[in-house]
């Protein structure tokens, strides 16, 4: 853990590639006579020519006296207390220091882990050099120090990120067990900066994938965001899968796809796909998109099974087959309530595109998820040639002025009433009932 410090005129940064908020705290930790390095990520990105998405910071302020320094902080966090300093809607995270969860110097440190070795509370803190050995990999463990400009990298980081190689710090099965999203980061570092994964660094993960069965559902939600909405999608979920990590993550959607070669391992990278040209192309993308795409396949399956063996309707074994797949799921990776909404009306929508007479399209474009309903249709129309008709009839409609919608509406409901299939514009007229005469008295 010998540092190599590169100075001033040795290495690429520039604070004006830092944010403006970033560089007031770490001047204001430094001015205070506090330790303040950027860290992480941040170093690194900056190293490889990239433009950081978030600034750290490490410093050896106890995150009380950091809150002392800011009045616009929060302190966060219980496995590992931190700052958050909130300059509008920017958050620069502050972290102290970290020492060796075995070494506690005093009574406000608290160390513990579970029987599996994962650390569940770990508010001790140390130096520079104990915080770089805490670090999860060499690439991460540099720091820039605003006292001096320099950057100082631990644990042969700097060689490491020069010849793109990705190398655990420490024993890799312990530093797995002590924290077991440090696998699936091992493969988002991969993808998403090019690096090749070590074969000590990879050798244990097949094994100890089942571990992610023990982290909060909640905490797995952020981590997948991650991992497939960050422009590398499709080569994180082949990595995933290569590694024996999907499955724990998308257990309903893994059952389904096998070991890959079916319709629903390919809708999925196709829909990867599409997310990551959106993501290079600056277009909005939403992670309900991305979840209704991963467990489409487990909602076909699933509606099938209850068709045949318990003899309902197809409307009635989907609304099921819905509500078991996402129940299913939220306990591996917990959806939140404001996208598993907006993935029920993708789905929905499936079967109410398919429906084209009468008044039913002009009120279906009106449905504020339409749009992603659609997008849906045209991603299955792609291996599902049945489809592309109802995909072109549908890219048609919108364009379409209003003299030729109505056409296109009579023409399908033409073509449904030859061949069946789809369900009368109106519902038949009921005859009230005649209420009885009463009987006159005598």
């Amino acid at each position: 853990m010998q540092p190599v410090i590169l100075t001033r005129d040795q290495h690429g940064i520039s604070r004006q590639q830092i944010s403006d908020n970033a560089l007031k705290v770490l001047y204001r930790l430094n001015k205070s006579g506090f330790e303040a390095y950027l860290v992480g990520g941040g170093v690194r990105d900056l190293l490889l020519g990239r433009q950081p998405k978030d600034f750290d910071i490490a410093t050896s302020a106890t995150p009380e006296q950091v809150k002392q320094l800011f009045s616009n902080s929060r302190l966060v966090g219980r496995r590992f207390r931190l700052a958050h300093i909130l300059f509008g809607r920017d958050v620069i995270e502050v972290a102290t220091f970290r020492g060796h969860h075995h070494e506690v110097n005093n009574n406000k440190n608290i160390s513990s882990q579970s029987s599996e070795g994962m650390l569940l509370r770990d508010n001790v803190y140390g130096t520079i050099e104990e915080d770089a050995e805490r670090r999860d990999f060499s690439v991460n463990a540099l720091y820039y120090n605003i006292a001096d400009f320099s950057v100082v990298g631990f644990a042969n980081g700097l060689k490491d990120l020069e010849d793109r190689r990705l190398e655990l710090i420490g024993d890799p099965e312990t530093r797995y067990r002590e924290d077991p999203v440090r696998m699936i980061r091992a493969v988002r570092f991969s993808a998403k900066l090019g690096l090749t994964i070590s074969a000590r660094t990879e050798a244990p993960i097949r094994d100890l994938a089942p571990l992610l069965g023990d982290i909060p559902a909640a905490r797995l939600f952020e981590e997948t965001l991650k991992l497939l909405l960050a422009g590398y999608g499709l080569e994180t979920y082949r990595q995933l899968q290569q590694y024996g990590l999907f499955a724990p993550l998308f257990p309903e959607a893994a059952e389904v796809m096998g070991q890959g070669d079916n319709d629903y391992h390919k809708f999925l990278e196709l829909a990867l796909t599409n997310t990551d040209e959106r993501i290079a192309q600056d277009l909005r993308v939403t992670p309900a998109f991305l979840y209704a795409a991963l467990l489409w396949g487990p909602v076909e399956t699933r509606t099938q099974q209850f068709m045949h063996e318990g003899g309902l309707n197809y409307y009635d074994a989907f609304l099921l087959a819905m509500d078991e797949v996402l129940g299913r799921q939220v306990k591996s990776v917990a959806i939140p309530r404001r996208f598993s909404s907006v993935v029920r009306d993708i789905w929905m929508l499936q079967d109410r595109l398919t429906k084209r007479s009468g008044k039913r399209p002009h009120r279906l474009l009106e449905h504020p998820k339409f749009r992603a309903g659609y997008d849906f249709l045209l991603l299955r129309a792609e291996l599902d040639p049945r489809l592309k008709e109802l995909a072109d009839w549908w890219t048609d409609f919108q364009l379409a002025n209003p003299v030729d919608r109505q056409q296109l509406s009579r023409t399908a409901q033409a073509r449904h009433n030859q061949f069946g299939g789809e369900e009368p514009t109106k519902a038949p007229r009921k005859r009230p009932r005649r209420r009885p005469r009463k009987k006159k008295e005598a």
